[in-house]
């Protein structure tokens, strides 16, 4: 299906809209409650909560190396907050800011702790509306349990956005072109937040040098990959690659996507016969990675995912 977004005509091209969104955009203000979730293994994740105490609560996955302090999130916790939701960013293992305990850290096809979160918000209130929202990795997670869930999932909606369907496709492209910027960026932070926690414990893997890491391929390899109980990073991508789950997915889901993503190729794009009923995917011209951003002139740009997805989630909730 064809997506309704049309770019600004100040804000062209996948670059344009990728960077707008992330760095130039000042990410709205949202009053923020931090609950740690103590997890079965001993580890925790902390969720950030909107500070409203009532009404359905939408449940937000961040991407790699984001958190609740991302433009692209806290404009979502904005956008709930003015629908009369509860908004709560689900931070993964490490990413709220301080090492988390265990050697173990997360990835794109770890769904565990996102269905424990699931079972103890169910759990405080069973009879309140619920629905999730994933942006990249996070949707990949969400898109792997859903499908791996199916008529048990206990949401109302769920809707992706800008997912790596196939994990070693966005792992490839990152390696090509003005893309390998991005890659820069994330594999900065990934290599900081391992040797962070280095410090503070031994952990299984065998590269000591992490500065020669250069691609995500790389932290796969050696870092993802041993921690997480896969053989190499091609295994790791072959189990947690969202696209083979979307036939087996039960709950109504919204996909949206760019068609000029610079973070993964036209090939990685799910046919209609991939998707299960259940499943809507809007595939816009433009938009770039979690970008679409849309207004008539810069100093008041519009983020229109923040029009499309509550306008979507508002029919189940």
């Amino acid at each position: 299906m064809t997506g309704g977004f049309q770019p600004a005509w100040w804000c062209r091209g996948p670059h344009g809209q990728t960077l707008w969104a992330r760095v130039i955009r000042r990410a709205p203000h949202v009053p923020l409650t931090r609950e740690r979730l103590e997890l079965p293994d001993g580890d925790y994740i902390d969720i950030d909560w909107t500070k409203n105490e009532q009404g359905p609560i939408v449940i937000i996955l961040h991407g790699l190396e984001g958190s609740s302090a991302s433009p692209y999130a806290r404009g979502m916790l904005n956008a709930v907050m003015r629908r009369g939701w509860r908004g709560v960013v689900m931070h993964f293992r490490g990413c709220n800011g301080e090492p988390n305990r265990l050697a173990r850290s997360y990835h794109s096809g770890d769904t565990g702790d996102f269905a424990y979160l699931i079972d103890a918000v169910k759990k405080r209130e069973p009879f309140t509306p619920l629905a999730a929202i994933g942006f990249s990795l996070g949707g990949n997670v969400l898109l792997k349990w859903l499908g791996t869930t199916d008529t048990r999932a206990p949401l109302r909606a769920a809707v992706a956005i800008s997912v790596p369907y196939q994990l070693s496709v966005a792992a490839d492209r990152l390696q090509q072109g003005f893309s390998r910027l991005y890659q820069w960026h994330l594999m900065r932070s990934l290599r900081n937040t391992v040797s962070a926690k280095r410090r503070r414990m031994v952990l299984p893997i065998a590269i000591r040098d992490f500065s020669a890491l250069r691609t995500l391929r790389d932290f796969d390899d050696n870092v993802t990959a041993p921690l997480h109980g896969f053989n190499n990073a091609d295994h790791y991508y072959a189990v947690s690659s969202s696209w083979q789950y979307l036939g087996k997915i039960a709950v109504p889901t919204l996909l949206l996507h760019s068609r000029d993503d610079p973070f993964m190729t036209e090939s990685a794009i799910p046919r209609a016969d991939d998707l299960s009923d259940a499943v809507t995917f809007e595939l816009s011209a433009h938009g770039g990675h979690v970008g679409f951003v849309s207004g008539r002139w810069p100093w008041k740009p519009r983020y229109w995912l923040e029009e499309r997805i509550p306008a979507y989630l508002v029919q189940y909730l």
